[in-house]
């Protein structure tokens, strides 16, 4: 296991077809849009990209040496420009200090990054990320930035930052390369900034959808060791046609397996366990929310088992880009039964009142901001408090405000002495209203 990172023990066939594509694209020096639903694996998928030791010989190979550079967006606290510089600045210096380069380089980086910490400067940083660029490619090494979740960053892209962007190219001689990841292509994130005739000499787009069963029992395998469930191979045949190559349901099925000891007879205990999930059903609700009225109507058709019209096909065409829908014997079909599940609930609850009883999530926020009344309670403190389970696969600004959200109105609803604030970029904070 390469740097502690268990993806990096997959095997070098994991999600072969995708990686030989973007090899393809690093080796003619290209830059690519990694779309995908959210939470689909493209980040499970990167950390093996960016960690097993044979991707650059395996899929590249071209002779080159390549340093790649991770920059998760999801590191940032502040979604402002300087910061996103600064971390870029300070990711590339990670990269520097463990790679084959000289002194003189390592040395030359530190001292970049060190003046714009100090100078807090967001033009001498981004002139301190030309330099050490300009200064890695000197050595003849080929870098390659990974923006994960660059979709993060949607309020505050700009003309100016996709102008350093390209311009960052041209100080290594366009020997450098991006790879960014988002839910969107970078065209439906800032139309006014990524418009679709400079966009397609700046970046390719790529899709990455959910897993086929082969990668699947990969992830299977190594998570269910980690925390040691022990279920049949024909359980196993069920769980993955019940999470359907979906990676974020299968992290968290195991998780939840994990946690209840539950044992199954057959798919079907399987299915209803998972469908009654709290986490399940959270995050079944994200990717409906991260459709437009289009694409939802459409998924809503399919569900019902009505035709799609070419149209619709046309202006949803994200739903089949991304393998929200697939074709089962001729028609059209939603991807997961999970999510189908979620669909039909939804049109049957829509219509019916709210619970205004808080779920287990829900009381875990709510007892964990009330311990704080009135102090900050950052974003990450609340994964801890509400997510500690899945820390270590992230949990999304989405989930945090749609469960603040409901908390906020079953709070009221209950004329409950307290009320969630939000504070801008940071977190939330908890007041008390009168006395308690």
């Amino acid at each position: 296991m390469e740097n502690g990172v268990i993806e990096a023990a997959y095997p070098i066939s994991f999600r072969k077809d995708d990686a030989e594509k973007i090899g393809q694209h690093l080796k003619n020096r290209n830059s690519i849009v990694l779309i995908g639903m959210k939470r689909v694996g493209i980040s499970n998928f990167l950390r093996f990209f960016l960690n097993h030791k044979e991707i650059a010989k395996k899929y590249i190979a071209d002779g080159n040496s390549h340093l790649f550079i991770s920059v998760d967006l999801n590191d940032l606290v502040e979604r402002e420009v300087f910061p996103f510089w600064i971390l870029t600045l300070k990711r590339i210096l990670d990269s520097v200090e463990n790679a084959v380069l000289s002194k003189q380089t390592k040395k030359y980086v530190e001292g970049l990054f060190l003046d714009s910490m100090q100078s807090k400067d967001t033009f001498l940083t981004i002139e301190s990320v030309k330099k050490s660029l300009a200064k890695i490619t000197q050595e003849n090494i080929l870098p390659t930035i990974f923006f994960i979740r660059f979709d993060r960053l949607q309020e505050v892209v700009t003309p100016e930052l996709f102008g350093n962007l390209q311009g960052l190219k041209d100080a290594a001689s366009r020997k450098v390369s991006y790879v960014f990841t988002s839910f969107r292509g970078l065209t439906d994130l800032a139309p006014q900034v990524f418009t679709k005739s400079s966009i397609s000499l700046f970046a390719q787009n790529m899709y990455i959808r959910p897993a086929e069963k082969k990668d699947t029992e990969i992830i299977f395998d190594t998570y269910a060791s980690k925390y040691k469930l022990s279920i049949s191979s024909s359980l196993e045949n069920s769980l993955f046609e019940v999470v359907d190559g979906y990676v974020q349901y299968l992290q968290l099925a195991l998780i939840s397996f994990h946690e209840e000891g539950v044992t199954f007879k057959n798919k079907s205990e399987i299915f209803e366990f998972l469908a009654h999930d709290e986490r399940i059903i959270l995050q079944s609700e994200e990717l409906w929310e991260s459709l437009n009225n289009t694409e939802q109507n459409v998924l809503l058709k399919i569900v019902k088992g009505q035709n799609v019209s070419s149209q619709e096909r046309k202006t949803g065409s994200y739903l089949w880009d991304t393998g929200f829908t697939v074709d089962a014997r001729g028609k059209d079909s939603i991807f997961s039964t999970l999510f189908s599940h979620y669909l039909k609930q939804r049109q049957i609850t829509k219509v019916t009142k709210a619970s205004v009883d808080l779920s287990k999530k829900e009381h875990l926020l709510f007892t964990f901001l009330k311990s704080k009344t009135g102090i900050i309670c950052e974003r990450e403190e609340i994964i801890q408090a509400v997510w500690p389970e899945v820390v270590e696969f992230g949990v999304s600004d989405w989930a945090i405000d749609r469960l603040v959200a409901r908390l906020r109105v079953k709070l009221k609803s209950q004329n409950a002495p307290f009320e969630i604030q939000t504070v801008k970029t940071r977190g939330y904070k908890m007041i008390g209203l009168g006395n308690n």
